[in-house]
């Protein structure tokens, strides 16, 4: 059952990483121990910890081993705690990269969006050099990938958003950079017959980040909301992650691809007047939605792993209560406005 109300951080990451049903039941599926690479994110820890409390549920001795340079203490402390091995590593670096401990299963969640402006050379190195590196490294494993929706192009908001199928248009360097992931993946996919799933994530949903959080606070403080890409796609950050640990059953060559978010379309205008109505203040807009969105389907990956647990009111409810009591955030704006693709 989950809970009325997430009062605290603590609260929060138990929330997050509480394995369900099928994740413990993936995790005794899984043959092998499991690596996530760039664990220290946002999504990181919690998934770490997830797969982690599967396999303790599921009664295995598996490792679970999250790699990251950890220039905060905290998250490795954090996550050794919750039973995950730590290993430090600058992924950049092809000595380190060939020290990594063996791993029959990997996640590979390292990636660099926000900065990416100005600083076009690393977000290549980053979401191209590295993974090239990464596929070949973990070329006899099965790779899950973390990508996002921003390979696709803005789609009419009334057609249910881009399917897998759709061909592919990012705007801006950072999408083009995260489409040459996926292209590097699917190059040594085929050319070691690793096989790989790639995730098209947009947009996971945390009380401390995320699009709702976005446009809550700027209701609550007053602030005009963009309405200019006027809808989005969510989900909450747990469901996406117990998603990443049960699509390693799905990974092929050449890759799988799904696309990862909510079944909804939902109109930014509408969720700033919903957490308007629990703060007791009338948005303020900026702006008039286009025609086209940055907007997924996910049919596919639902009618795999099931809708999410957790709903859009849920959210809603859950990060208006947040907000209210003073909730500590992360102070990393989505930018889900962009409609130039940089950031």
């Amino acid at each position: 059952m989950k809970p009325q109300m997430i009062r605290s951080e603590e609260e929060l990451e138990d929330e997050l990483s509480r394995p369900s049903p099928q994740d413990v039941a993936a995790l005794q599926e899984m043959q092998g121990d499991l690596l996530v690479l760039g664990v220290s994110g946002k999504m990181g820890p919690s998934l770490a910890r997830r797969a982690a409390r599967a396999a303790a549920a599921a009664g295995l001795r598996k490792r679970i081993i999250g790699v990251a340079r950890f220039s905060s203490a905290g998250a490795e402390t954090f996550l050794q705690k919750c039973g995950v091995e730590t290993y430090r590593a600058d992924l950049l670096d092809d000595e380190q990269i060939a020290a990594l401990p063996e791993a029959e299963n990997v996640i590979f969640m390292a990636g660099r969006k926000f900065g990416s402006t100005g600083g076009e050379n690393l977000t290549w190195a980053v979401n191209t050099y590295l993974p090239a590196r990464i596929a070949q490294r973990y070329r006899k494993s099965r790779i899950v990938v973390f990508s996002s929706g921003n390979v696709y192009p803005l789609v009419p908001v009334i057609g249910g958003g881009a399917r897998e199928g759709t061909p592919t248009g990012p705007i801006g360097e950072y999408a083009q950079s995260v489409l040459g992931r996926e292209r590097l993946f699917e190059y040594f996919s085929a050319r070691y017959a690793t096989r790989v799933c790639l995730l098209r994530l947009n947009y996971a949903i945390d009380l401390r980040y995320g699009v709702l959080l976005d446009i809550a606070g700027k209701v609550f403080r007053g602030e005009p909301v963009d309405v200019s890409m006027g809808a989005v796609n969510v989900i909450w950050q747990g469901d996406a992650n117990s998603v990443c640990l049960r699509s390693f059953s799905v990974c092929c060559t050449p890759p799988t691809v799904l696309n990862l978010t909510g079944p909804e379309t939902l109109s930014v205008r509408e969720l700033a007047c919903r957490f308007g109505e629990r703060f007791g203040k009338p948005p303020v807009f900026h702006g008039q939605e286009a025609d086209t969105a940055l907007l997924s389907n996910a049919g596919l990956c639902h009618r795999l792993f099931g809708y999410p647990s957790v709903s859009v009111d849920q959210m809603i409810e859950w990060i208006a209560h947040w907000i209210a009591s003073g909730g500590s955030v992360l102070d990393k704006p989505t930018h889900f406005a962009a409609r130039d693709g940089k950031f």
